[in-house]
């Protein structure tokens, strides 16, 4: 969202953005921005408000986590009122789900603000809360349902990342407002991320030695089947396997890899440091639960396919990031949850070294004419565009 403010910017856009203090890493605002609520910071292209998002520590509690997103999504609802003038008239409002509480936030501003409301979906929920089990009461489901919808009807139009999310919320919206989804797809920034050595300092920091590594890198939570990393660890004793990340189901998984000692935990890694990150893993993996690949779409393969290194990805066949491998020539796709595919995947790319080298460069160029910044952003200048045709 960082850089499609940026690319708006360039296109002339004056921009108000509503955020969160930062709190994601640990869980907890950050200590330097502890001391208010609210920070506002002016900028020469418009402004950017961070609020406390009322972050809790166990993810696991769904009530808890609820009671947060819509404690933020009512301050963001009263700063999108005041930022850059109180009820001052926009030329549109974006509003990001998840939190999917978001979407009635957008909606309110938007009609303060006379203005088109855009909702962009990165991930649909609650479908894939439900398909992972994390919510069962059917009460909750059916209040998450309703949320869904009334929000997709209130936009006046909704982003998704793939064809596969368009036709997920298309099917929840009445058959006369399908034309309102619109894919603009995710992207990196190719001069941000780029392809390095694999002998990175952050290999030296965490004991590593020259021994292949096969990374996970990002949320670690009960949408990822990284019970397959374990798996393969014990299947390939002279491979380093390394989750690198933080969440709900890290705790749990650090149990289940006791007496592995080629498993290894780290967590988050400071942004400007992506690039080496991403370097010290040989093999990179991208693992979906069955049923999650049509509604989320793993922005990471972005980043891994920037940074020139091979894809083993677990998930739903014929969803978006296969279909972004065959295209890149960057990988190798499984069905979800497959032990047996995910291992001989992994061996076979183990064994070929320079089939890994071509599938990184593949994968390098593919994002760099495909997944620019700068299309992203002339999308939603068009959009606006749109939106603002009479």
């Amino acid at each position: 969202m960082t850089r499609i403010v940026d690319e708006l910017v360039t296109l002339g856009h004056a921009v108000h953005v509503v955020t969160a203090l930062p709190w994601y890493r640990r869980h907890a605002v950050e200590p330097e921005w502890i001391g208010s609520w609210v920070h506002v910071e002016s900028t020469s292209w418009g402004s950017v408000t961070r609020a406390h998002p009322f972050p809790g520590n166990d993810k696991t509690n769904l009530l808890r986590r609820a009671a947060g997103f819509l404690a933020f999504s009512t301050l963001a609802a009263f700063q999108g009122l005041r930022a850059g003038g109180w009820f001052r008239k926009a030329d549109a409002v974006i509003a990001m789900s998840p939190p999917l509480t978001l979407g009635l936030t957008g909606w309110i501003v938007a009609k303060m603000r006379q203005a088109p409301l855009i909702f962009n979906i990165q991930d649909v929920f609650p479908d894939a809360a439900i398909d992972t089990g994390a919510i069962s009461n059917p009460l909750v489901i059916g209040a998450a349902r309703w949320l869904e919808q009334i929000s997709y009807r209130a936009a006046d139009a909704v982003t998704v990342l793939s064809d596969d999310l368009r036709d997920n919320v298309a099917t929840k919206m009445p058959a006369a407002r399908s034309e309102c989804v619109h894919i603009i797809p995710n992207f990196v920034d190719t001069t941000a991320i780029v392809p390095t050595d694999r002998a990175t300092n952050y290999r030296t920091e965490l004991g590593l030695g020259s021994e292949p590594v096969v990374l996970y890198a990002g949320n670690v939570g009960f949408s990822q089947s990284l019970e397959l990393m374990l798996i393969a660890a014990s299947a390939l004793p002279e491979v380093t396997f390394l989750i690198n990340g933080d969440g709900a189901a890290r705790s749990t998984l650090e149990t289940k890899a006791l007496g592995l000692k080629n498993v290894r935990f780290a967590g988050y890694i400071e942004a400007h440091r992506l690039s080496e990150l991403l370097a010290t893993g040989d093999i990179h993996v991208v693992p979906l639960k069955a049923g999650l690949g049509r509604v989320s779409v793993p922005s990471k393969t972005y980043s891994i396919l920037a940074a020139a290194r091979p894809v083993v990805a677990a998930i739903d066949k014929a969803t978006a990031v296969p279909r972004i491998l065959e295209s890149a020539s960057a990988g190798i796709s499984i069905p979800p949850d497959d032990a047996e595919a995910f291992v001989a995947a992994l061996r076979l790319l183990l064994a070929n070294p320079d089939r890994c080298a071509q599938m990184g460069a593949s994968g390098r160029r593919w994002v760099e004419t495909h997944a620019s910044p700068t299309a992203v952003g002339l999308a939603y200048d068009r959009l606006l565009g749109q939106l603002r045709a009479p």
